[in-house]
């Protein structure tokens, strides 16, 4: 749990005093999508490691 506050309270601080609210809003989406990327890709790892795939 205070892994999870601390991820938070970074998050917070990223973005404060970051320009105009267009940035502010830009980079929060970025942030956002670019985790969903990276959970995308462990699921696509981890999906082919429990199937067997063959990483030749």
């Amino acid at each position: 749990m205070k892994t999870l506050l601390l991820v938070k309270e970074i998050y917070a601080d990223g973005f404060k005093n970051l320009g105009s609210i267009i940035t502010q809003n830009y980079f929060k989406i970025f942030a956002w999508f670019s985790f969903a990327m990276f959970v995308v890709v462990v699921y696509a790892f981890v999906f082919r490691v429990v199937t067997g795939f063959a990483f030749d």
